[in-house]
């Protein structure tokens, strides 16, 4: 079958098309612009022919883009961006489907020959720290399934039974706590001099052996994580692993644009170049605190940091660490993290 051919429009046909159209543009215009006219408009535009407006709509358009552009006022900033956070990877745009994440890949499951070891696991149970366990498995002291071992790297399986001066040594129970510590107690499990520790302030959170991770002085006051979970405290205290903390420092005087600067820039120190993330003022009217996000780890790196460039550190908090916050944790309490909290912790520690 052929089909039939249209007959072409005649002048008048095709000039009511046009009208037609044009018309329903004007009127899907002034549909969406009916929430925002007032009853005056509203009149106005129902009284307008097509052409009418038509050339109000450009006249309008014309008008919004010839106008003046209001200029910024310059504000002093502040906040300034380290080198370490303008050096960041940037984003890649990846298609779908176009590489198996790492997270995504079905890891083989551990055989009887790849389970954990020993000392790690008389770590995990809270018998003694890895050397120290070394040195218990050396004298003889533990026994799997009944037997002395004194195998270094001794791997056990998941049905052995380990004893300890003939008492069972049961698998751990991870625990996290998270402690906002407050000023003059010391970041240690014991100390030689009976003075007060942050173990002081947990004792009854759990009967498991555990211990801080990372290093708060006597001073410093703000988050710190305590846990049992000696895989995790590693990971997170490695400085590869460039876990961010934030801190809120409290100073003798102003700060100085020019020493923020010099700040965000890096400082040159006597181990080496101090890097952070960003630092800026808070509240714009007390120039005198200042916040301070790095990733590094070295000792005291936020005193000496502001002691280099001549300021006296006042009061020093750790606000955020690992993307935990204070939020609802008054200064010398503590709680115990979320199963989320745990699971991010756990990932940040693999990165």
């Amino acid at each position: 079958m052929t089909k039939e051919k249209t007959q072409p429009l005649t002048k008048e046909e095709a000039k009511l098309k046009r009208e037609r159209s044009q018309h329903e543009r004007t009127l899907r215009f002034s549909k969406k612009r009916k929430d925002e006219m007032s009853p005056e408009e509203r009149e106005a535009l129902a009284s307008m022919t097509n052409r009418e407006r038509k050339q109000a709509y450009y006249a309008k358009k014309k008008d919004k883009l010839t106008s003046p552009k209001k200029k910024k006022t310059e504000q002093e900033p502040l906040s300034f961006k380290g080198r370490s956070a303008q050096r960041a990877a940037p984003k890649r745009t990846l298609r779908k489907g176009q590489f198996i994440r790492e997270q995504d890949i079905q890891k083989p499951k551990k055989g009887p020959d790849e389970g954990m070891r020993l000392n790690k696991f008389l770590a995990n149970a809270g018998v003694a720290a890895r050397r120290k366990a070394d040195e218990l498995i050396k004298a003889g002291l533990i026994k799997v399934n009944g037997e002395v071992v004194m195998e270094m790297g001794y791997k056990l399986h998941p049905d052995d039974e380990v004893t300890y001066k003939g008492k069972k040594v049961k698998p751990a129970r991870f625990v996290y706590l998270l402690l906002n510590k407050p000023k003059d107690y010391l970041t240690t499990v014991t100390d030689d001099r009976d003075r007060r520790t942050v173990m002081d302030l947990v004792a009854k959170a759990t009967q498991e052996r555990v211990y801080p991770v990372g290093r708060l002085d006597r001073h410093t006051t703000g988050l710190l994580l305590i846990t049992n979970d000696g895989d995790l405290a590693m990971d997170l205290a490695h400085p590869s692993r460039g876990v961010q903390k934030v801190y809120e420092v409290t100073l003798d005087k102003a700060v100085e644009k020019h020493d923020m600067e010099a700040i965000a820039e890096g400082l040159e120190l006597e181990d080496g170049k101090a890097m952070v993330d960003e630092i800026a003022w808070p509240d714009p009217h007390r120039k005198n605190v200042v916040g301070i996000s790095l990733h590094i780890g070295k000792n005291r790196i936020v005193r000496r940091i502001f002691e280099h460039l001549g300021y006296q550190v006042t009061k020093l908090d750790r606000t955020v660490y690992a993307g935990l916050t204070k939020k609802d944790l008054p200064r010398g309490r503590w709680r115990y993290l979320t199963p989320r909290e745990v699971v991010q912790l756990k990932h940040l520690g693999k990165k």
